[in-house]
C-alpha cells in the first residue's frame, strides 16, 4: 500500500468496528420501535470524535441519528448512511437473538446483516474520518435513519434537511459493488360480484371464485422486457411479478354472506431504468382474459404504491473511487451486481449520486444468523479509504 493508504489504514480500528456491531446487535430496533437504539447510538457516536452527533425526528418518538465530520477545508459534502430499523425476529433460533456472541470467526445476531454491520461499518468510518482529516477536504455526515421498512420516511426526513454531493449506502452486497436495484409497484386488482345468503348462492356472484383466475393468470407470468444487456448482468431478465396479499369476504364468526368484493395486491419488480408500462400492460391483458369469461364480473385495477429503481453509472466518479479503494486493499477486483429488494434509494436516489456497498449476504432474517467477523474490518476499512479518495486525499 502507499504512504496515504496506510495512513488511512492505520486510522481505522477494526476491533471496535466489532465491538460497534455486537452493541448495536444487542439492541433490538423492529421498526416502529428503534427509539432505544437510536438513543444508544447517538451516544456511543458522541464518544468517537465526531464534532456533532445529533438527533433528527422523522416520525413521532423515532429519531434518525447524524453524526457530522468537518475538515476544516473546502470540498464535497459525503453522507454514508444505513436504516437501524429492523423486521421481527424469526422463529427458530437456538440461542437469544440478540446475543450479538462471537465464535470462532462469526459474529450470531438477529439483523446482523440487515444491516446493523453495515451501521457499524459506515459509524466507523466516520469516525475514522475524524482521526486522518488532514488527509481528505470537504465534510462526511454519517446517518443513521428509521422506517426503511415502513415507507422510508427517515431517509426521505434527512435528504430533506440535508444537503449532500455523494452518498454510499451500506446495504448488505456482500461487499460487491451494487450500482442500483429493481423498484416496486404495488398494484390492487379488485373483482367485483353480487352479494347473497349462503343459501341463495346461485343468485351470487362470488368475487373470491372470480378472483381466483385471475390469480392463477398472473402467477402464470413471465414477463421479458427488453432491458439492456448489462442491466440484464446485474439484476437478470425476468420482471418478476406475484400476488402477495388478497383481501375478501367476512371473519370467521361473521355472518353468512357470500362476498362481493375481493381485492389482490400484486407485487411487481421492474428492472432499473424500467418505469410502470410494461407490468399495466400484463396485468391489463390478464384481467381482460379472465373478464371475457366472466362478463357477470367488473375488475377495477390501481397502483397503490410505487417506490423506484435507481442506478448509477458505472463509470461515475463515486463508484470509480470505490472500485478503487477495494481493489487496492483486496488485491482484486470488485464485483457489480444490483439489488432486486428495494433501498432507500427508492426515495433519495434522484437526489444524490449513490453507490450500494456493505457487508451481508442473503438469507437474512433466518434462525441463528451470523457475519463473518473480517467482513466488518472490511468494510470500515474500504469506506473509509473510499472517503478519502473521493474527497481528494493523497491516497486517490
Amino acid at each position: 500500500m502507499s504512504p496515504p493508504t496506510t495512513a488511512v489504514i492505520d486510522a481505522v480500528d477494526v476491533d471496535d468496528a466489532v465491538r460497534l456491531t455486537q452493541e448495536i446487535v444487542r439492541i433490538p430496533s423492529v421498526v416502529g420501535d428503534e427509539a432505544e437504539l437510536s438513543d444508544a447510538l447517538a451516544a456511543r457516536m458522541r464518544r468517537m470524535g465526531y464534532d456533532e452527533v445529533y438527533q433528527q425526528e422523522a416520525l413521532p418518538g423515532r429519531k434518525n441519528v447524524v453524526g457530522v465530520v468537518d475538515s476544516g477545508r473546502p470540498g464535497p459534502t459525503l453522507v454514508l448512511t444505513g436504516h437501524i430499523d429492523t423486521k421481527p425476529v424469526c422463529v427458530g433460533w437456538d440461542e437469544d437473538p440478540y446475543s450479538g456472541r462471537i465464535e470462532g470467526d462469526r459474529l450470531y445476531g438477529h439483523a446482523v446483516m440487515d444491516m446493523k454491520a453495515g451501521i457499524a461499518g459506515v459509524v466507523s468510518a466516520g469516525a475514522s474520518l475524524a482521526r486522518c482529516r488532514e488527509l481528505w477536504d470537504g465534510k462526511v455526515i454519517v446517518s443513521g435513519v428509521v422506517d426503511h421498512m415502513g415507507d422510508q420516511i427517515g431517509a426521505i426526513r434527512f435528504f430533506e434537511e440535508h444537503d449532500a454531493d455523494l452518498c454510499i449506502l451500506a446495504e448488505l452486497t456482500d461487499l460487491d459493488i451494487y450500482l442500483g436495484h429493481r423498484g416496486r409497484l404495488y398494484w390492487d386488482i379488485t373483482a367485483y360480484g353480487r352479494s347473497a345468503h349462503t343459501c341463495r348462492r346461485h343468485d351470487a356472484v362470488n368475487s373470491i371464485a372470480r378472483m381466483a383466475p385471475l390469480v392463477e393468470e398472473i402467477e402464470a407470468l413471465r414477463l421479458m422486457p427488453e432491458v439492456e444487456d448489462w442491466v440484464v448482468e446485474l439484476v437478470g431478465p425476468e420482471l418478476y411479478t406475484a400476488v402477495g396479499r388478497i383481501y375478501g369476504g367476512l371473519p370467521p364468526g361473521g355472518p353468512s354472506m357470500i362476498p362481493d368484493e375481493t381485492t389482490i395486491r400484486v407485487d411487481s419488480r421492474p428492472h432499473p431504468g424500467l418505469g410502470e408500462e410494461p407490468v399495466r400492460s400484463a396485468l391489463e391483458e390478464c384481467i381482460q382474459r379472465v373478464a371475457e369469461r366472466h362478463r357477470d364480473t367488473r375488475y377495477e385495477m390501481v397502483l397503490a404504491d410505487r417506490k423506484d429503481s435507481y442506478l448509477i453509472e458505472r463509470e461515475h466518479p463515486l463508484v470509480r473511487a470505490l472500485h478503487g479503494a477495494y481493489e487496492e486493499l483486496e488485491g482484486e477486483e470488485p464485483r457489480y451486481a444490483a439489488g432486486s429488494w428495494l433501498a432507500d434509494t427508492a426515495s433519495f436516489g434522484k437526489l444524490v449520486p449513490t453507490v450500494i456497498f456493505g457487508p451481508g449476504h442473503d438469507p437474512v432474517y433466518t434462525p441463528n444468523e451470523y457475519l463473518e467477523v473480517v467482513d466488518i474490518h472490511r468494510a470500515a476499512q474500504i469506506n473509509t479509504l473510499t472517503a478519502v479518495r473521493l474527497l481528494g486525499g493523497g491516497a486517490a
